[in-house]
């Protein structure tokens, strides 16, 4: 009895603000199982299951988001629809949870029952979602992906050097990766807006992590260990394959001696065989090589490189990236993309290769410029669409390069990419009959290369609709010969395997002449195929480039094989020429 006295007594004294020990402990033991039932809840509330609970969620978003990388990856890690959509601070979360309520209403009214209602309704959806990510530096991305734990030797070039662009200009995840995980409908807003949505803030930069350095330190040197290695397999293939061509000449040299000597003739004199003297007694074992993979460009105008929603580098690309920043080691993946109708190509010529791996040197001798450009042969495919299957039978193989110094817009960051445009001829927005225009142009073969400066307006970003390109906003004929004489023109060689050689330029248009300034050889030996360039480095022909030391001139070369012409051709990105320097891309190396 007195035990039980005590622990009355004990339960009903008081502790605080007039409460007693018992009431205190009452209102705890409710409030852990109020409290304990909220947060169950609440956890029930933040599951996939509960997300496609109803038919709204699981027979549209649910759908796009099944086997996504995000819904399963070789890693075994997944992110449901509350990982992406809810956040893990409680307060957040709370209020996530107070905003739903607004789509428990619209789910009453029936807004998106429909698949066709969703639709219609999927794109402001989409962006209440970018905007709340972008107010939170992209939270919920971060609770997976950080920059301290983001190992980029596992990273494409283009992947790391994004990355690198967002920390130092402060963009977020959101600005990027919109339509990861379901229909990408930023595809379908103006380029205006999706700029402004990806607008960085000075709040969002961030100090590159020295673990995040140390990642891009090694990545460098195993890119740099892979490509020397990559080169003396090249050397040894090439000395395999000109051996195999020698022997072969050999076998032939003997059959015509021996044929000459049974018909009682005297055989020919040294160098009136096939094993005449070829190229242009340059020594090439004094030129560095570079290898380029020529990639089938599909569609992707200069325009369409500056298109956000086509083309993902467009941001950093107009900040003064260079395309060889993301894209030189991986222009092999790019053209499988396109060769296969996967992007910027919606006919791809079934059987094209994607890509042509070229290995291009560079020589001078104080006088004249040469080059050696070398890759394999290939299968003859036939397109469908021109009668015989051959759209320039004529000619196997054409190989143009283009040279510029950075006077010309777009130059220095793409080469000659800037040559390229939407209004071109077999390019989708080609016009119906532009020689109605009354231009002073060649139109007879449509419209051909231009670029910016010789137009007064290019469109180049489509807004409020409007057509990409500018072939008919041409200057007029003062304004073009101030650009020629300012030297902002991009200068053209160019070689066909039926022996032409052609010199030109590309400003207004594409304008070739015969043999001017130029020479050039070519050869298919062993399956094979050997081009020599040469040219003088100096000339004062309009629209020639004069190479001079010290200088870093802008380069870029496509070659058309297997009969092809016009924009089925294979294309580099641009990189950088000059004359005895080591940290050019393309090493010019003196030959006296």
């Amino acid at each position: 009895m007195h035990q039980q006295s005590s622990f009355k007594s004990l339960l009903s004294r008081k502790v605080a603000f007039g409460a007693t020990l018992g009431g205190a402990v009452l209102f705890m033991v409710i409030g852990v199982l109020l409290w304990g039932g909220f947060n169950t809840l609440m956890e029930a509330t933040n599951t996939v299951e509960f997300c496609i609970s109803c038919h709204e969620m699981e027979e549209n978003v649910y759908q796009e988001f099944e086997g996504t990388v995000h819904d399963g990856n070789r890693s075994g890690v997944g992110a449901g629809c509350p990982d992406c959509h809810v956040p893990r601070p409680w307060v957040h979360k709370i209020v996530r949870k107070i905003r739903a309520s607004n789509e428990i209403w619209h789910k009453i009214m029936g807004t998106v029952d429909t698949p066709e209602k969703f639709e219609q309704h999927r794109l402001t959806m989409a962006r209440r979602v970018w905007q709340a990510m972008k107010e939170t530096d992209s939270r919920e991305c971060r609770n997976c992906h950080d920059w301290s734990t983001m190992n980029p030797e596992r990273q494409k070039p283009r992947a790391r050097n994004q990355h690198v662009f967002a920390m130092e200009h402060g963009n977020t995840c959101i600005d990027c990766h919109k339509g990861i995980a379901h229909k990408p409908v930023h595809t379908d807003i103006s380029e205006e807006e999706l700029e402004a949505l990806a607008t960085p803030f000075e709040a969002y930069k961030t100090e590159m992590p020295a673990s995040f350095k140390l990642g891009l330190a090694k990545a460098a040197a195993t890119e740099a260990e892979a490509e020397a290695a990559r080169r003396e397999e090249s050397r040894k293939e090439r000395e395999r394959r000109r051996a195999q061509a020698l022997a072969q000449q050999q076998k032939i040299d003997a059959a015509v001696a021996q044929a000459l000597a049974a018909a009682g003739k005297k055989p020919l004199p040294a160098g009136d065989t096939v094993t005449a003297k070829q190229g242009f007694d340059v020594d090439w074992s004094r030129s560095p090589e570079r290898q380029v993979t020529l990639f089938y460009p599909g569609q992707t105008s200069m325009e369409w490189t500056l298109v956000g929603k086509y083309h993902g580098g467009a941001r950093p690309f107009r900040a003064g990236d260079r395309c060889t920043i993301c894209h030189d080691n991986e222009t092999a993946d790019m053209g499988q993309k396109m060769v296969t109708g996967q992007k910027a190509e919606p006919t791809p010529p079934e059987g094209k290769r994607a890509s042509i791996p070229v290995t291009v040197q560079a020589a001078h001798d104080g006088d004249s410029l040469y080059f050696r450009f070398q890759w394999e042969d290939t299968e003859h495919v036939p397109v469908p669409f021109v009668d015989g299957g051959k759209m320039d039978p004529d000619n196997q193989v054409k190989l143009a390069l283009m040279l510029a110094t950075d006077e010309v817009e777009y130059a220095s960051q793409a080469g000659c990419w800037g040559t390229c445009h939407e209004d071109l001829r077999t390019m989708p927005g080609h016009p119906e009959d532009p020689a109605a225009s009354g231009l002073k142009l060649n139109l007879s073969n449509g419209v051909t290369k231009y670029i910016k400066e010789s137009r007064t307006k290019v469109e180049e970003k489509g807004r409020r609709g409007k057509k990409l390109g500018g072939w008919d906003k041409l200057k007029d004929d003062a304004g073009i010969q101030a650009e020629r004489s300012a030297h902002r023109y991009m200068d053209l060689l160019r070689w066909s395997s039926s022996g032409k050689a052609e010199n030109g330029h590309v400003l207004e248009q594409r304008i070739m002449s015969d043999g001017d300034n130029i020479e050039a050889q070519g050869r298919l030996e062993a399956g094979l195929w050997t081009v020599e360039i040469k040219r003088s480095l100096k000339s004062d022909t309009a629209g020639d480039v004069s190479i001079e030391p010290g200088i870093l001139y802008n380069f870029g070369f496509a070659i058309h094989d297997d009969y092809t012409s016009a924009r089925f051709h294979h294309v580099s990105l641009g990189y950088k020429l000059a004359l005895d320097n080591a940290d050019a891309e393309i090493n010019a190396m003196g030959q006296k």
